[in-house]
């Protein structure tokens, strides 16, 4: 009998519509398993992203600037501001002063606003970007283009290009995961996109309720035996497909399924944090059985302890347009103690020397107070994408360091300007590409992630 795929998936996909689990996995397929190795030495072999969403104030966290305090209330100097226009304050606002007291900290004396001890205890394992800048001024273009190399929709993100480029190291997980806390992300699913790439390079977004992915707990009634019995059947109408056809992408949903059912089995128990000790959900402050940073800080350790490549998670909530105080004091609750935690738990467990920490937003924050009485806000600051800080950990990254700096006011790079593009370059060769030579063929023309315009390895931060 010549039964075709649509025909059985018509009437006799009764009770396995869990299946639709490899089409939620955006193309994931175990294609990827298999650890490819770099053409250079590399540093780092994983990546763990805490992405800032919002853009946190560079002003009230890294970047002190007494200066701002002298002359708070008054405007900042035409000269400085040039013809820089911003969406929801004039050019002549008046200065806004850093909201909190900064203290050095470690062997290296980093300067860290006291809202932050955590990080102030990890002062010799991170490195301070402070000369960051970026082309896009608004939140959804910035986030597509921190995280993808270009501000619109379609661009494989630097997960995706470093899991085309690594593949991964475990069956049972995806390669690249991501997770979200917060209040919602501007640049959507286009941040961790696989754009051209193949759609196995895409991020698999975790849950933070409920099953972490959709439908990957079985229907009731359905028995192990008949669900992989079902998965086989499919496996052989796919495999008759695929010879008749030739289309790679009926062995891709092959393995889609595969993955699919692995997952149920190998989801849960990641999620399952009964196995860790009170020692170190304390060190995160992490509640088990309540989503939160600290808990999706802790899930990337044990991802990482698995085989998964690259993790994205997501906190938004850093928009400060209205009282930056305290949303910095707010937000810094939530991720300072999670963050450090990660850095500590990673370096006594061996793992930070070739997994790489990176947290950050998407832009800055001004040096002039946004208020406004129609719109209810004050003592707030604007988007800024001159100048914004972040950090930087493990993965051949120098520890308990500073690079570049800005004015007096916060407001120009004066020193080591560190583009977006500069800062994937320096990704990249942490891992062992070269950013000019790895690149994807579409119709005739070869992208890559650090894309056509000028990039440069940031030497200065290397160990």
């Amino acid at each position: 009998m010549n039964v075709s795929r649509r025909w059985f998936l018509k009437d006799c996909a009764q009770g396995i519509g869990k299946m639709a689990l490899g089409c939620l996995l955006s193309g994931y397929a175990n294609a990827s398993v298999s650890t490819k190795k770099p053409p250079f030495k590399a540093k780092a072999k994983n990546v763990i992203h805490l992405f800032m969403a919002g853009a946190p104030s560079q002003l009230d966290l890294f970047d002190y600037k007494p200066q701002l305090t002298m002359i708070e209330g008054k405007p900042i100097p035409p000269s400085v501001i040039g013809n820089q226009r911003y969406a929801f304050i004039r050019s002549d606002a008046a200065v806004l002063g850093p909201r909190f007291k900064f203290s050095k900290h470690g062997g290296s004396g980093i300067e860290i606003a006291d809202t932050l001890p955590w990080l102030g205890k990890i002062a010799d394992e991170i490195c301070v970007i402070k000369s960051m800048r970026t082309d896009q001024f608004n939140h959804a273009p910035a986030q597509i283009f921190f995280n993808t190399g270009f501000q619109q929709p379609g661009r494989p993100s630097m997960g995706s290009w470093v899991v085309y480029g690594l593949g991964c190291e475990t069956q049972n997980l995806p390669a690249f995961v991501v997770m979200s806390t917060g209040s919602g992300i501007s640049g959507g699913s286009a941040c961790w996109s696989s754009g051209f790439l193949p759609g196995v390079h895409t991020g698999v977004r975790l849950r933070n309720q409920g099953d972490p992915i959709l439908n990957i707990s079985s229907p009731a009634g359905i028995t192990p035996n008949l669900q992989r019995s079902s998965l086989d059947l499919i496996r052989n109408l796919n495999n008759m497909g695929n010879q008749h056809h030739g289309d790679s992408e009926i062995q891709t949903r092959i393995d889609q399924y595969e993955m699919a059912f692995r997952l149920q089995s190998s989801a849960p128990e990641l999620m399952d944090l009964k196995s860790e000790s009170k020692h170190i959900l304390d060190l995160y402050g992490c509640d088990p059985d309540k989503p939160s940073f600290s808990r999706a800080c802790l899930l990337a350790r044990r991802m990482i302890e698995r085989g998964v490549r690259f993790i994205n998670i997501y906190h938004e909530g850093w928009d400060a347009h209205s009282n930056v105080e305290g949303n910095c004091r707010s937000n810094c609750k939530i991720t300072d103690q999670a963050s450090s935690a990660l850095v500590m738990d990673l370096k006594q467990r061996g793992m930070l020397d070739d997994t790489l920490v990176i947290w950050g937003g998407e832009f800055g924050r001004t040096p002039m107070v946004e208020t406004s009485q129609a719109l209810g806000r004050s003592l707030g600051r604007d988007h800024h994408p001159q100048a914004f800080s972040i950090w930087m950990a493990g993965g051949g990254v120098k520890q308990g360091a500073t690079y570049g700096e800005t004015d007096e006011l916060g407001f120009h790079i004066v020193k080591n300007p560190v583009h977006v593009r500069d800062l994937h370059a320096t990704i990249l060769h942490l891992l062992g590409f070269d950013h000019e030579t790895f690149s994807y063929n579409l119709q005739g023309l070869d992208f890559k992630l650090t894309g056509v315009e000028h990039a440069s390895v940031i030497n200065g931060i290397l160990s």
